[in-house]
Order: C-alpha cells, then sequence, then structure tokens
C-alpha cells in the first residue's frame, strides 16, 4: 500500500511539473506575441509620421517627435528602387565598414518581420518607400527564454536523476558488501572444523594423496572467504611476485579442468614485482580464465602471456573459444550482461572493478574473431 501512494505521489509530482512548465511556456509566447504586436504598432506609427513629413511642409510637434524616436528596433528605409535611404539602430559604421555589411543586415532583418509600405498621395513621383524592421533586443532575448528554460529543466532533471541513481547504485554496493561480509563469515565457522578435521585424517591416514588435494580445497576455501570480506572496502596493495602469483593460480585451475584444455604459458624468465592485491587478482585471473574455457565449450587452449614495458606489465588470456562480437566489447563488463543460460553476468564486472577501481590498470578485450577465440588483456602499473 506505502508503495502504491509512493508511486502515485511520483506520477502526481510529474504531472504538476509538467503542468507547470506548459502554463510557463504558453505564457511566456503570450508575452512575446503582445510585445511583438506592440513593436509592430510603433513601426507603423513612424511610417505615417514619415508620410507626413514628405507630404507636408509644416510638421506638427507629435510628429517630430515620432521621428525623433528611435526605440531599440533596427530599422532600415529603401525606396521603390531598393535603394537604402535611412537606416537606425544598426550596428554599422560607414565611415569605417563596407558598404556590404548593411545589406547582409537588411537580409537578415527582412527575415524578422514583414515590411511597412508607405505610399504617398503623389503618384508621379516614385518616392513610395518600404520599411524593414528588426525585433528589439528584449523581444529576441524573451524569443530564446523557453528554451532557455526547458534545458535548465533538463539539467535539473539530469541532477535528479543522477543523484538518485548514484544513491541507488550506493544503496546496492551497501547490500552487496553487506552480503559478501556475512557469507565470508559463515563460511569461516565450518571451514574451521574442515581444518582440524584435515589435521586428524592426516595423522591417521597413511596415503596423503586425496588430503593434501583437499587440503588444498580448503585453502582454496580460505581465499575465497577473505575475498568476500574485502568486498567493499579498499584492499591494501604489497609488492607481489607476478609470475609467482599467475602460476599458482593457472596451477590450482588445471588440476581441476577437464583435459580438453591446454594450457599454455609465455611469460619472462626473470620475476616481476609489482603492487597487487593477490587474493583479488587471482580471483580475475580465474574469472578470465573460466570465461574462456566456457566460451570454448570444455575444449580448446588457453594461453597467457605477460609483457614487461617500462612503467607498467601487460598480461594476455587467449582462448580458442567462439569469440565476442565487436559491439558487445564494452557490455560484457557490465553487471548483470551475461550470455550463458546460468550465471549472474558479475564475473567480468569483478574483474573490471578489481583492476581499474582498486589496481588503477586496465582491462578489456584486446582482439576477438568469430569462431576463432578471444584475448584480453590487463595493464598494471609498476608503482602504486
Amino acid at each position: 500500500m506505502f508503495d502504491n501512494i509512493k508511486h502515485r505521489f511520483k506520477n502526481g509530482w510529474l504531472l504538476g511539473a509538467f503542468a507547470i512548465v506548459a502554463l510557463i511556456l504558453w505564457n511566456t509566447n503570450v508575452l512575446f506575441q503582445n510585445l511583438k504586436k506592440e513593436e509592430r504598432a510603433k513601426m507603423e506609427l513612424w511610417a505615417m509620421a514619415q508620410q507626413e513629413f514628405i507630404e507636408n511642409s509644416v510638421l506638427s510637434k507629435l510628429t517630430f517627435k515620432i521621428l525623433q524616436q528611435t526605440w531599440n528596433n533596427p530599422m532600415v528605409l529603401v525606396n521603390g528602387s531598393g535603394e537604402i535611404i535611412g537606416h537606425k539602430n544598426l550596428d554599422w559604421e560607414p565611415e569605417t565598414e563596407d558598404s556590404l555589411k548593411i545589406f547582409k543586415l537588411l537580409k537578415n532583418i527582412k527575415k524578422e518581420n514583414n515590411p511597412i509600405f508607405i505610399r504617398y498621395q503623389d503618384s508621379i513621383l516614385d518616392i513610395n518607400q518600404k520599411l524593414y524592421y528588426g525585433d528589439s533586443i528584449l523581444l529576441k532575448k524573451l524569443q530564446y527564454y523557453p528554451l532557455a528554460l526547458l534545458l535548465i529543466i533538463f539539467l535539473f532533471g539530469a541532477v535528479l536523476y543522477f543523484i538518485f541513481k548514484t544513491s541507488k547504485i550506493s544503496d546496492q554496493n551497501r547490500l552487496w558488501a553487506g552480503m559478501a561480509k556475512e557469507t565470508a563469515h559463515q563460511i569461516g565457522t565450518p571451514l574451521s572444523s574442515m581444518i582440524g578435521w584435515i589435521t586428524l585424517m592426516k595423522e591417521q591416514e597413511r596415503d596423503l594423496g586425496p588430503l593434501l588435494e583437499m587440503e588444498k580445497d580448503v585453502e582454496r576455501l580460505q581465499t575465497i572467504t577473505e575475498r568476500f570480506s574485502k568486498v567493499g572496502s579498499l584492499p591494501e596493495l604489497e609488492s607481489v611476485a607476478l609470475i609467482y602469483t599467475a602460476r599458482k593460480t593457472i596451477q590450482y585451475l588445471e588440476k581441476r579442468t577437464s583435459d580438453l584444455v591446454a594450457f599454455k604459458i609465455e611469460f619472462p624468465k626473470e620475476e616481476i614485482y609489482i603492487p597487487l592485491n593477490p587474493q583479488l587478482f587471482s580471483w580475475t585471473l580465474e574469472n578470465l580464465i573460466k570465461n574462456g574455457i566456457d566460451a570454448m565449450k570444455g575444449k580448446g587452449e588457453i594461453t597467457l602471456k605477460i609483457f614487461e614495458k617500462e612503467d607498467e606489465v601487460s598480461l594476455e588470456i587467449s582462448d580458442t573459444g567462439s569469440g565476442i562480437k565487436k559491439e558487445f566489447y564494452k557490455k560484457i563488463f557490465t553487471p548483470g550482461f551475461t550470455s550463458k543460460k546460468r550465471g549472474w553476468g558479475l564475473g567480468l564486472s569483478l574483474a573490471k572493478r578489481i583492476i581499474t577501481d582498486y589496481h588503477k590498470g586496465k582491462i578489456g578485450v584486446k582482439n576477438s574473431r568469430f569462431g576463432k577465440g578471444t584475448t584480453f588483456e590487463i595493464i598494471l602499473k609498476k608503482t602504486a
């Protein structure tokens, strides 16, 4: 019920805001049309005064006063032959500027209003004239006011949407972080018991092979628990042997992957030390490798390469899977995006967050060919 009331209030607020905006725009348009009519009336009055000035030798004080009135409108007076015989309120200096400028100004003025014809009783003389006038500065400002208002409303709406979206994402992040930490806490208790039981079994069993593998899986669970406990907080980076960490991750996955998947590594001979969080970095490699294995449907080759540069280290993880369409290069890192029938679509988004947010590095699709495979690239800095 509360959600329904909230939804109605939200819709009512939007309708109310739309009605207010529509009213403001309508009122502005009415004001604009009224001012335009007033300016037209002033120009017609000036044209009548100009006609009286030509036809009568004696001018009344009112006619003279009207002719002296300039207002703010640009005005150009032309004769029957189209020659300019007078102008007012134009941004043109005849002493210093080219005469072509006034004709360009006249061309623009003609677009704003229809001319006012000045016809004289003496038809023998070709002195019939046209008065062209432009809108005043005030009217021009008022003309663009609705656009400015709409822009302000759009920006205001964009800010509100950004605040709402940011708040929602922040709440979601806090929720996920809380769930991850609670999961780590819940796993920790039975994990401690498993470690104790394995220790007792090692003392009694002669064949320690299976127990050693179980111990590795338990250690893996400890690593996973530690990873979950770090979600939502900035991890500490320390100088870590990159090649050793990568090899250790591959060796663990290799033993637990089908024999139909071949692993190939091309690493430098000398160890490389960079600021790293080994648990989170190992998690990223796992996600990329498992993603490649899924793309190959459990059969193919996974290749890992490390290239050392002056200020950074580049890692390439390649598979021989189905490939990725170019339009999906960036979308695959979006939370929830997945092409699989099962899964949450979080693996690559977590990998991106670990590399870009925590390690200030870069991750992306270097290249991909349909039916041939995909190569992901991770770039990490040598210094924090």
